[in-house]
């Protein structure tokens, strides 16, 4: 495939006319033929073939169909402008050219993290954004290569299910680590270097330069960018996992090292999500002594630091949070199951939801909460979550009994709840209203509140390490992978998707 086969064969003059499948089929073979010359050692065919990529009319038009199709197509950068319309869509195509490209200040936001702190967002115009999920698609074939296999934050067919089985791989014996490092990279996406990244990451080097030299404006004013890599551009994922790829690599060198020298197995094991890691270790003393210095030395050279509060070093029957979950022996058994905190945040959204209905229709209540319900569910139900389940229904429960007590304030309790809840087959008050379609064969139709402990509990499957979905050596593993096993899909997750129709162009978490 040259140059001339990525563009489109007939005169497409709008939106509607593109090909859809035959744009991602394009893609992914030039993608396919990256992976090919780079592992051949042909670094010099796959740099041209990732320009060809980038020049490509295909490419270029799944780059504006991938940012006006996400959840942030509704924000704009400094310029206001939005593609909202099929003609501002295909118009944008033809704007995505490499010569006189000048990328545009981003628009800095601020956004509560959990701890009460605030984290800075910078928010690319819809062109800058469009040219860097560009630019994305021809780096991660390579980035895949170059990636340790026990990173899974921000990659195509990785999620966070895939970290948290590896945890229980490495953990779950009785022979396995008993200790683990619960790292914490200082300022990850904010010190990282640019010198660093420019002389390192195998991308076209002048646009990469423009990307992390953008500067942002910050009430009215315009702010150089000396280092960092800003957080909420659609190619800034990609680039912090190519800055932290080799950590794993590192360690297992340190590993062998202590291996030959004591005789022993150290147990060290690496597992990683973007910059949350965690590392295992047969006693504290290594981790200690051994592993942080050498996680420090390697953070080093790429402008980072480990956060000397954050970073501890725990003991397997004490238990640490990753991802959303608690990883804890009792009594010698692993148990995952999740986090208090994430329990405590998800009660307080749906307590939320519920006192800003104060005045809503119980139809329309069940409506906003069941989805809300029913994803918080389908991200815990591959770990031990059924008792989590239960206390969490009893404690929406308890949520809407008030929500309801509220509304009739001069009725008695019976009244009430022969109103909002109701027996539907063998069980008995469940928050639930009659649908608009009154009955079905003589019964009345209930729309009822989703309950979580409804919710089976499905050991997710781990992906294999080395798995690379641009490589088509991997395409029947993934064909039987989507087939076979039941995939939980998140926000991030690719995993569930064909490998046929899988948009290379990758995600980004919202």
């Amino acid at each position: 495939m040259d140059e001339k086969s990525c563009a489109p064969s007939d005169n497409i003059t709008n939106w509607d006319q593109i090909d859809w499948n035959r744009a991602e089929m394009c893609v992914r073979k030039l993608q396919a033929r990256i992976v090919k010359a780079w592992k051949e050692g042909r670094t010099g065919k796959a740099k041209s073939l990732m320009r060809i990529l980038t020049h490509s009319f295909y490419a270029k038009a799944l780059a504006v169909k991938r940012v006006t199709e996400n959840r942030g197509k509704r924000t704009s950068g400094i310029d206001r402008v939005l593609w909202s319309t099929k003609k501002s869509k295909f118009d944008a195509i033809g704007s995505l050219r490499r010569r006189g490209y000048n990328p545009l200040p981003l628009r800095r936001i601020y956004i509560k993290k959990p701890n009460g702190k605030m984290r800075p967002i910078s928010i690319p115009t819809m062109r800058d954004r469009a040219m860097q999920a560009l630019y994305k698609m021809a780096l991660e074939p390579v980035a895949e290569i170059k990636a340790d296999p026990n990173s899974y934050g921000f990659r195509a067919c990785r999620a966070s299910h895939d970290a948290i089985e590896q945890c229980y791989i490495v953990l779950s014996r009785a022979v396995m680590a008993t200790w683990v490092l619960e790292g914490d990279i200082k300022g990850a996406f904010d010190n990282v270097s640019h010198q660093w990244m420019i002389e390192n990451i195998p991308m076209d080097t002048e646009m990469l330069r423009k990307f992390l030299k953008s500067g942002y404006v910050d009430c009215g004013k315009l702010f150089p960018t000396e280092k960092g890599t800003a957080q909420g551009g659609v190619i800034s994922p990609t680039l912090f996992n190519c800055v932290l790829d080799g950590l794993e690599t590192e360690i297992q060198k340190l590993a062998s090292t202590l291996r030959h020298k004591t005789g022993g197995n150290p147990k060290i094991n690496v597992i990683r999500y973007a910059d949350d890691f965690i590392v295992t270790g047969a006693s504290k003393e290594i981790l200690e002594q051994d592993v942080k210095p050498t996680i420090e030395r390697f953070l080093e050279t790429r402008g980072l630091q480990l956060s000397h509060e954050k970073t501890i070093i725990t003991h397997i029957n004490e238990g640490f949070d990753f991802l959303g979950w608690n990883v804890r022996k009792y009594k010698g058994k692993l148990i995952i199951k999740p986090a208090k905190a994430r329990i405590k945040a998800f009660l307080d959204s749906v307590r939320k939801v519920a006192k800003s209905a104060k005045a809503a229709k119980q139809e329309d209540l069940i409506n906003i909460l069941n989805p809300k319900i029913r994803g918080w569910a389908n991200y815990h139900k591959s770990v031990c979550a059924k008792e989590t389940f239960s206390y969490v229904d009893h404690k929406i429960r308890v949520c809407l009994w008030k929500w309801a007590m509220r509304r009739h304030p001069n009725k008695g309790k019976k009244w009430i709840a022969r109103k909002y809840f109701h027996r539907i087959g063998k069980r008995s008050q469940l928050f639930a209203t009659k649908a608009k379609a009154a009955t079905i064969q003589g019964k009345d139709k209930f729309l009822e509140l989703v309950r979580a402990s409804d919710t089976k509990i499905v050991r997710h499957v781990k992906v294999k390490a080395y798995l690379n979905p641009f490589d088509p050596d991997w395409d029947e593993y993934l064909k039987h992978r989507h087939t076979h096993h039941r995939i939980v899909k998140t926000d991030t997750d690719t995993s569930s998707i064909q490998p046929d129709r899988l948009l290379h162009g990758g995600f980004v978490r919202a």
